[in-house]
């Protein structure tokens, strides 16, 4: 279903009138304008039929709308919840989806501001969020609601998937008024279409090895099967658990980390674009053979003028060599992490808010909202990432 062009443009010209006449305070309405239209588009989509279109095909009817007020960081927001009569369940996703994370944040920054570690300026940014000041009992039923809802989509049934991209990175947490590292464990699936998924997700500030095969462990708990690949970064503790785990299947370390944790063995400066180049012409090569024999050449030319580089790239590059016993054209896609690398600057964008967490689960909550959300929109978008 498609709205006309005219009306299309008068929405973006409403929006736009908002903003350039009343600033930061016309982003409300112009959310609110944009939200509502959504949410009418999406009817439309669901009934396949526009208002008032005769249309064999319809599936109900339009049935006026219903309105809501939705607190979010922009302030409180009145809605027209579109309604819909006839033999269909019809509830706007745009407004889900949205809202959620929303949730998320202002349940992080809350629990940060009841627990006392706030500063002025973190309880100005909850004012201006949620429009409101929160009190315990409210946090609570939100931090309820949406922990069921998060809980329940990070358990779900896994199935079959040919591989698994994984990563780690570190939020600060507040522990016993200290404030620790905490590891987040994601794990990216690519089904046998070739399309992404968001598998789970994981925090704890345990020894790494025991985190990564526990999670590994909950994946496998969950149906995951299928593997023909790992890919990841060498992180802490990941090498042991993936032997415990996932003993029998290839592990492809990322190739753009591996190419910058050459730097460390390179003992002139003025020898680093050089020792970049080869490898990068080995990691380039047209197949395993050509890389192995490539790499035996480059490790003999460093073998004298640098000694430690030439020993590291005989056993850390090999690792990256997982990857040419796949289709060429899954290559370029599964070589390195820089999928999860873009997925993970959304990430911090979002955390950077909240800088230290009042605990792990304040954490947990926040990231499992983002990465939900991302889910959702590969599913809806159903577009194939890696052509198999």
């Amino acid at each position: 279903m498609h709205h006309s062009t005219q009306e299309n443009s008068s929405v973006l010209l409403e929006m736009i009138q908002q903003v350039t006449e009343n600033g930061e305070s016309g982003m409300l309405e112009a959310m609110r304008v944009l939200l509502n239209e959504a949410m009418k588009v999406e009817r439309s989509n669901s009934l396949e039929a526009d208002p008032y279109e005769r249309n064999e095909s319809r599936l109900g009817y339009a049935n006026g709308y219903k309105n809501k007020t939705v607190n979010t960081r922009l302030g409180a927001m009145k809605l027209n919840i579109p309604q819909v009569r006839g033999e269909i369940d019809f509830y706007p996703s745009s407004l889900e989806k949205g809202l959620r994370s929303e949730r998320a944040l202002m349940t992080a920054m809350a629990e940060s501001y009841i627990q006392g570690t706030s500063t002025r300026k973190v309880t100005k940014l909850l004012e201006k969020m949620c429009g409101l000041s929160v009190s315990k009992s409210q946090v609570s039923r939100v931090v309820t609601e949406l922990d069921e809802s998060l809980e329940k989509w990070r358990n779900r049934p896994l199935g079959k998937y040919s591989y698994l991209l994984v990563d780690a990175r570190y939020e600060k947490v507040r522990v016993d008024k200290t404030v620790r590292d905490c590891a987040l464990l994601i794990a990216y699936g690519i089904d046998e279409s070739g399309k992404r998924s968001v598998l789970g997700t994981s925090v704890s500030l345990s020894e790494a090895e025991v985190h990564w095969r526990n999670f590994f462990l909950s994946l496998n708990a969950r149906g995951l099967h299928g593997l023909k690949m790992i890919t990841s970064d060498s992180h802490s503790g990941l090498k042991a658990a993936l032997k415990t785990v996932f003993g029998s299947i290839p592990w492809q370390r990322c190739q753009f980390h591996l190419q910058q944790n050459a730097g460390a063995y390179v003992p002139k400066k003025v020898m680093r674009s050089e020792v970049a180049q080869d490898i990068r012409d080995i990691f380039n090569a047209p197949s395993k053979l050509e890389a192995e024999r490539l790499l035996k050449l480059t490790c003999l030319k460093y073998e004298e003028k640098a000694s430690h580089l030439s020993e590291w790239m005989e056993s850390a590059l090999p690792e990256g060599f997982s990857v040419f016993d796949l289709e060429r054209s899954c290559w370029t896609k599964l070589r390195t992490t820089n999928m999860i690398e873009r997925q993970n600057r959304e990430i911090l964008r979002r955390t950077r808010t909240v800088s230290i967490f009042p605990n792990e689960a304040s954490l947990l909550r926040l990231a499992s909202a983002i990465l939900m959300e991302l889910d959702e929109t590969w599913i809806a978008t159903k577009r194939v990432y890696l052509s198999v």
